[in-house]
């Protein structure tokens, strides 16, 4: 499995930017590699973090190569201050099961070794 985390300052939203992320989102569930996503705010730094998860590379490849995402892309200055994105392998998860996640089933342990 692969995580692909979008960080990201936002500036002002338009409905461009409404149209291209329901778009993007669309695809990405339409994708059968695609296992889910996580979103996350630190309020403090100004960053938003949506981590999404992939069964495979080429199931990443494919929502990067989609023309809205392409479009986003060349666009980011609009609707951001800036972004970073990290492209992970997930090697192992662990947890006391209580939390249905799209990683809970890769290389499952049980609690913390």
């Amino acid at each position: 499995m692969y995580s692909a985390t979008f960080i990201f300052r936002k500036k002002q939203y338009d409905a461009e930017f409404e149209r291209l992320d329901a778009s993007i989102m669309a695809a990405a569930q339409s994708i059968p590699e695609f296992a889910g996503q996580d979103t996350w705010e630190n309020a403090a730094q100004e960053l938003t973090c949506v981590v999404y998860y992939w069964h495979s590379l080429a199931g990443l490849q494919a929502l990067m190569q989609h023309p809205d995402h392409i479009t986003a892309k060349q666009n980011y200055q609009t609707w951001y201050k800036g972004y970073h994105v990290v492209i992970a392998e997930v090697l192992r998860t662990y947890g006391d099961d209580t939390i249905d996640h799209p990683t809970r089933k890769i290389g499952h342990a049980g609690a913390a070794p």
